[in-house]
């Protein structure tokens, strides 16, 4: 389908989180949702950095209202501390967007003792979501079905994910390769917005039982020029395949990159029957593998998941 962010309607009254907003498809994903009248909480680890992006949009838009929201996703007590600054902050929430991420770093344990991109790219916004489905289910009851939705930012990077999708004996995969760690992380994020759609999707218990309804997506923005690839570890691959990806024009802008976002976040055009959709550019269904449609895989990972949190105190 074609879709622009133009089209999305006057979001004024509307509130939305994006993590990693501060540059590349974050930073654009923030600009057009409070060009419509949102009012964004935008996610950044540097205060300095936020405040460079929020200046470049409030010149572009005098008006806008976003919000600077303190986190670093390798620290999961400050992800904990933004979720708990947002909801002393806000009474509602009508869209997550789960952006931020890291792509192929080497490989590093965080403070809290997980791989740095499994835990940037998937841990840190499961625990995030996990403190913000209580507002975002109460902010759908007062609403009409679809007017609250959650995205969680994936990439086609998932198919490099390890022999079975996810190795819960070790997580943190050492001995793999940064691809291979990057695609367990993606795959991660897949696998949660398909268990957020079965847990509080349209067809879900939830719903039927009237107590707060979440459309969720998954996107692939595309091959998008952004910081993503800064810290990868095998840098002149990374640089090389930029330079071909420009001379043969695959390489889009972050505005591009965003619209696919935009659509899962805000669209009115995005309906019921697409809540749960691996989406890529723009706002189509998208290949994805055989493992990222494994809702068996899925429920195996979120029952990890809330066991490691619950064990490491991060929920309750």
């Amino acid at each position: 389908m074609t879709f622009h962010p133009d089209a999305l309607p006057d979001l004024s009254g509307k509130v939305y989180i994006v993590t990693g907003g501060n540059s590349g498809v974050g930073y654009n994903t923030v600009l057009r949702l409070a060009q419509h009248g949102a009012h964004v909480y935008m996610c950044a680890r540097s205060s300095t950095k936020a405040a460079d992006a929020i200046g470049k949009i409030t010149t572009i838009y005098p008006s806008a209202k976003i919000t600077h929201l303190p986190i670093d996703h390798c620290d999961l007590s400050s992800v904990v501390s933004a979720a708990n600054l947002f909801l002393s902050k806000e009474q509602v929430l009508h869209g997550l967007v789960n952006n931020a991420g890291i792509m192929a770093t080497p490989f590093q344990l965080t403070k809290d003792g997980h791989e740095a991109q499994w835990q940037t790219n998937y841990l840190a916004h499961w625990v995030l979501t996990s403190h913000l489905l209580p507002i975002l289910l109460a902010t759908s009851k007062t609403l009409p079905a679809g007017s609250v939705r959650l995205v969680n930012l994936a990439s086609s990077g998932h198919w490099s994910a390890p022999k079975g999708g996810i190795n819960f004996a070790d997580t943190s995969l050492e001995s793999g390769s940064t691809m291979t760690r990057y695609g367990q992380s993606k795959l991660g994020n897949v696998l949660h917005a398909k268990t957020i759609n079965a847990l509080y999707g349209p067809n879900s218990p939830s719903a039927k039982g009237e107590t707060g309804e979440i459309w969720t997506a998954a996107v692939h923005p595309g091959l998008v020029k952004s910081e993503l690839a800064n810290g990868a570890e095998n840098t002149w691959i990374f640089k090389t395949a930029v330079v071909i990806f420009n001379i043969f024009g695959l390489q889009q802008s972050g505005d591009v990159g965003s619209f696919t976002s935009l659509f899962c976040a805000a669209s009115p055009d995005m309906n019921a029957k697409q809540s749960g959709t691996y989406f890529q550019q723009i706002a189509e269904a998208g290949w994805q593998s055989g493992k990222a449609k494994d809702l068996m895989l899925a429920e195996r990972l979120e029952e990890w998941t809330k066991g490691k949190m619950v064990k490491e105190k991060w929920i309750e």
